[in-house]
């Protein structure tokens, strides 16, 4: 074939293919959609890549970054539509052509500025969409805080849009999951913003205790039964006991997000349920609560989708190293963590790899002193970085 003026080859490549990686190839795309690939010299008229790594776009289903662009100072509250369009830019220079923006479903007075704002933040979203202003396609996310009084109603006001592709179940209560070390929760309030003094910790802590036991049973129960009345997946988070691994596959969720103990991973590895874990804590090497490492998991062949979390950079670098520290896993086998199956675990089967049909969502990427920067982005064929 020889390259027209109606489609893009890109050549001299690294290709990563689901399954294997084609050390020096080139891919086609036209109408938005992969063409074909191959190996060895590209057809005439093809961008050289300069033995950059071709590969899907990445794919993100837990961010709460879009928070630091909105509130970027405690009190500050930023233009929404020119927060998601600053965020958008940074998660497409970070490879990533699919996300899922993670939204607070409650109100808690006096715990974080951005409690509350998930509907405001989701018509920003919309709004820029509909001007054509985003590079990344975005979907929704609904993280839902059970035990706040509030959180299914929150949920009902959002529940009926159709970019809503997943739905979370959280409970951040101190002393359990993820903070069971309540000191670890205590440290954290203190580090953000102007910090919370101890008095009012002792307040905050005590009102999630009393919300806990008067409403966390009756809200999962609604939750859930409105999650699947939708037809949407369910993610459990921070599974830390066998108790929690039976109360998710009772829930029926598809994706445990951040299991913090070996224990439940197995548990949940075993029921089918997919592994999400943190980019952050692989590229740290661990952590930053004192729970399990993502990379321990990984040996264990219990890690199945990274995210990026909190820093959007990450998802890349993370992916790129799971090679290096865990030798059974191959660059294609780490690359599947952040393109196919994320996507497969919200059903977007139309994308997360190169293969004739899918979607021509893919991104060159240049690692020098083991630092990828991604040279170049295209969301279904058009270049938007």
């Amino acid at each position: 074939m020889t390259s027209t003026g109606s489609e893009t080859v890109i050549g001299n490549a690294r290709i990563v293919l689901a399954d294997r990686v084609i050390e020096r190839g080139w891919v086609a795309f036209a109408d938005g959609r992969v063409a074909e690939f191959g190996e060895g010299n590209a057809p005439a008229g093809s961008e050289d890549a300069a033995g950059d790594l071709v590969m899907p776009g990445l794919i993100e289903l837990h961010t709460d970054h879009l928070e630091a662009h909105y509130v970027p100072r405690p009190k500050v509250f930023w233009d929404p539509i020119a927060a998601v369009v600053s965020y958008d830019g940074q998660l497409a220079t970070s490879g990533i052509t699919t996300v899922l923006d993670s939204l607070r479903v409650w109100r808690e007075d006096g715990a974080e500025d951005v409690d509350g704002r998930a509907g405001v933040l989701a018509g920003a979203i919309t709004a820029a969409r509909d001007a054509n202003l985003l590079r990344a396609d975005h979907f929704l996310h609904l993280r839902c805080e059970i035990p706040m009084p509030d959180v299914v109603e929150e949920a009902k006001e959002l529940i009926g849009r159709p970019d809503i592709r997943l739905m979370s179940l959280m409970d951040h209560t101190p002393g359990q999951r993820q903070f069971r070390d309540e000191g670890k929760l205590r440290d954290y309030y203190r580090g953000k913003g102007a910090g919370m003094t101890d008095a009012e910790l002792d307040t905050l802590f005590e009102r999630r205790f009393a919300y806990q036991k008067a409403y966390a049973a009756t809200n999962m129960r609604e939750i859930v039964a409105l999650a699947h009345q939708y037809e949407i997946p369910l993610a459990s988070h921070d599974d830390t006991t066998e108790e929690n691994v039976t109360d998710a596959i009772r829930d029926r969720v598809s994706v445990a997000e951040f299991p913090t103990t070996m224990e439940a991973a197995r548990g949940l590895h075993q029921a089918g349920i997919g592994i999400l874990m943190g980019a952050p804590n692989v590229v740290r090497g661990g952590s930053h609560s004192g729970n399990i490492a993502a990379v321990d998991l990984a040996r264990e062949g219990l890690l199945d989708i990274l995210s990026s979390d909190y820093i959007p950079s990450s998802l890349l670098m993370a992916a790129l190293q799971l090679p290096q520290r865990v030798p059974d896993i191959d660059l294609a086998s780490a690359v599947r963590t952040v393109t196919k199956t994320p996507a497969e675990a919200v059903g977007l089967a139309d994308r997360g790899e190169i293969a004739a049909g899918k979607r021509a969502d893919l991104i060159r990427v240049h690692v020098a002193r083991d630092v990828p920067v991604v040279r170049s982005v295209w969301r279904e064929g058009h270049r938007v970085a």
